[in-house]
């Protein structure tokens, strides 16, 4: 028989009620891992309430900007072309960055991932036919019909249906502990300030991305120069809290997921918009006008992560993406326009950057293209068109640029989400350093992800990790309390 606190409702009622009343799962967060969270565990009978930092216009964190979620499947169907084994995703999950963390909670996460898509569908998300582009996703992902903001909207159309109350506007400030045993959280609403009784703890509130004091202890002063694709919002006070506390962390330091944004875009929240899709089939340069790696290297959905990083190495954290017109047309245009100019050094006065050594950069690698390129080209899959003599060479796609007009764009890192977080054991537990684990305070999405991801992301792997780690929070959390 389940269970409704009195009055349990979602969106812009009566807040100062609502963390006043009574509880079984509190979750910290409203974004996808939260979601999931929060309604696995309504859907076992537990009162539920969830706190959103943001307002209602902006709830969601990172989600907002997301299109797809990856998983396992056996065959294709009307929303993917084709099967993706267990072993193909594994085998890919492997051969992004270093490989799992955590190979066990990996394992687990694949697995999960299979059940994933008919649970959202049952949660309200509808799905839309495979999308033409750059990423190549077709077969491994399914989209979200309207994108990640229709998902958020598809859950709270849920969550406002099953009783579910959710706060906006709540700032979990602390988590009040006794030994290792959360007894409440502690909320700062609209002036007030609350003590909300917490039988179970779901922490889902994201990474530390927007905390540009926190980054900067690993990178510097570089991080003036980076953009956070999400909200401020996502700026770790939930993490900073629970490592203070002395949970286990988890996930490179370091470590980030981050693209290639145009440089025009906003500092803050410019969201999936803003991404760079060129790349493989240019060339890059850096302010100096060099070539600094290699464009081709593999299949977009596999390494298109990888050029935030590249982008924060390089001097200012800036870089230029050029190509001409025989392949403009082939990946979703910038957001922003693009420079144009019929040769290319006048595409480098064009961008800020010298005339003559652009020239010589692009000269260098006509010189290096294979001469039956075009013949070969295939920008759907890896064609082997290559220009090896040179350094970096270019593995894919190397076509010349040698067709007016020439186009560029700047571009610098645009960090989505940070890998270092808890610890969590298979029941989304979150661990202690002390070898045991929080009686009652469980993770999911971003704040835990550093244990499944190392140093690479795959295309939609966030949205499957916030939702297979959602629904194992959400089960545990009920389990605890009902």
């Amino acid at each position: 028989m389940s269970r409704q606190g009195d009055g349990a409702s979602t969106g812009t009622e009566d807040g100062k009620r609502q963390l006043s009343q009574d509880w079984d799962v509190v979750v910290i967060g409203a974004g996808n891992a939260a979601l999931a969270a929060a309604m696995t565990a309504r859907d076992l009978g537990a009162r539920v309430l969830v706190l959103e930092r943001a307002d209602r216009a902006l709830r969601g964190g990172n989600t907002r900007h997301t299109r797809n979620v990856r998983c396992v499947h056996d065959a294709g169907d009307d929303y993917s072309t084709g099967a993706y084994p267990f072993e193909e995703m594994w085998r890919d999950l492997c051969g992004v960055g270093t490989g799992p963390s955590n190979e066990d909670l990996a394992r687990l996460t694949l697995r999960e991932s299979r059940t994933a898509p008919q649970w959202m569908s049952a949660h309200g998300v509808a799905w839309q036919r495979p999308l033409r582009g750059t990423l190549h996703l077709g077969r491994t992902n399914r989209f979200f019909l309207g994108g990640g903001k229709a998902l958020l909207n598809s859950y709270h159309r849920y969550a406002e249906r099953r009783g579910i109350a959710v706060v906006y506007e709540a700032d979990v400030t602390g988590l009040e502990l006794a030994g290792d045993h959360c007894t409440a959280a502690i909320v700062a609403h609209r002036g007030g300030h609350y003590r909300v009784a917490a039988p179970a703890v779901v922490c889902a509130s994201g990474g530390f991305e927007a905390n540009l004091d926190w980054l900067r202890r690993y990178w510097g002063d570089a991080v003036d120069n980076y953009h956070i694709r999400g909200p401020r919002f996502n700026d770790g006070t939930i993490l900073r809290r629970l490592l203070d506390a002395g949970a286990r962390a988890a996930g490179d330091e370091r470590g980030f997921h981050a693209v290639a944004v145009d440089a025009r875009s906003p500092k803050f929240d410019g969201g999936i918009a803003t991404r760079i899709d060129s790349i493989p089939f240019g060339i890059v340069v850096n302010r100096d006008g060099r070539r600094f790696y290699d464009e081709g290297e593999d299949i977009w959905p596999k390494r298109y992560a990888i050029w935030g990083a590249n982008l924060a190495r390089q001097p200012g954290q800036i870089g230029y993406v050029l190509w001409d017109d025989k392949v403009n047309g082939q990946f979703l245009p910038p957001m922003y326009g693009r420079l144009s100019a019929p040769t290319p050094a006048g595409l480098a006065a064009a961008l800020g950057l010298d005339p003559r050594a652009v020239a010589a950069t692009v000269a260098e690698y006509n010189a290096a293209v294979p001469d039956d390129g075009w013949n070969r080209f295939a920008p759907d899959r890896l064609d082997g068109v290559a220009a090896k003599e040179i350094r970096p060479p270019k593995s894919n796609w190397a076509l010349p640029l040698d067709r007016p007009p020439f186009y560029g764009i700047p571009c610098r890192p645009g960090i989505t989400f940070t890998y270092r977080g808890v610890a969590v054991d298979a029941a989304a537990r979150v661990q202690r350093e002390d070898g045991t684990a929080f009686d009652n305070i469980y993770a999911a999405g971003e704040i835990m992800s550093g244990n499944i991801l190392s140093t690479g992301y795959m295309a939609g792997f966030g949205m499957t990790i916030g939702t297979v780690w959602g629904r194992i929070a959400g089960k545990s959390a009920a389990s605890h309390v009902i």
